[in-house]
């Protein structure tokens, strides 16, 4: 994985309006960079969860970024200088020096984790073990690697462009495990995500430019 902080670094940006990307930013400033480039009229994705947090005096809870240090991007990255121009941005995220799009499916399953609230935490990243797809519920059809933690079962997912994952809580029950021949039939007779303009769980007004 690389960062590219420059407009015209290389690697051809294919459909722009149709891949998702990585923005690389500045530790607690994803929010702020999230609400910055849907301002500019860019397709935003900050997933977020709840972290309980002991202060001396009290216990809060705060909603932070899944993956820290990223925001998920998706629009016409020939304008790409207004991205990287963003107060807290440090770059597109890449790999082998070239710009790097992450596939759908990844994006589509974490979106569908914080949408129906499902009980989520970073977790370390994982890229090998038994997959096992969703049967019913809020997240059916999802896909992940299967672990148990604390006497639970959690679901993982990833997004391999960067070596990050996050833990679902799901019912064991209703998890099945799928062949890779599966769950290649599975990709290819998918349909595309309903596209939004979201910070987390809440939607985000896109302002377009000139306007």
């Amino acid at each position: 994985m690389s960062v590219l902080n420059t407009p015209f670094a290389n690697g051809a940006v294919t459909s722009a309006d149709s891949v998702w990307y990585a923005v690389h930013t500045r530790h607690q400033h994803e929010k702020l960079v999230a609400r910055t480039l849907a301002n500019k009229g860019f397709e935003i994705f900050l997933p977020l969860y709840t972290e309980v947090r002991q202060w001396r005096d009290r216990v809060k809870k705060v909603e932070v970024p899944l993956f820290t240090c990223y925001v998920f991007l998706r629009g016409d990255l020939d304008r790409r200088l207004p991205i990287l121009t963003t107060p807290g941005v440090h770059g597109l995220v890449g790999s082998a020096g070239k710009l790097a799009g992450i596939p759908e499916e990844e994006i589509k399953a974490v979106r569908r984790v914080v949408e129906n609230q499902i009980n989520v935490e970073p977790h370390p990243f994982l890229k090998c073990g038994d997959i096992v797809r969703v049967k019913s519920g809020a997240l059916r059809g999802v896909e992940g690697f299967l672990v148990r933690k604390k006497g639970q079962t959690r679901l993982i997912l990833s997004v391999t462009l960067l070596e990050r994952s996050v833990a679902a809580e799901v019912d064991a029950g209703i998890v099945e495990r799928i062949t890779p021949q599966v769950r290649a039939n599975a990709l290819s007779a998918s349909t595309p995500m309903a596209r939004g303009w979201r910070l987390g769980n809440e939607l985000l007004s896109p302002v377009r430019m000139g306007a």
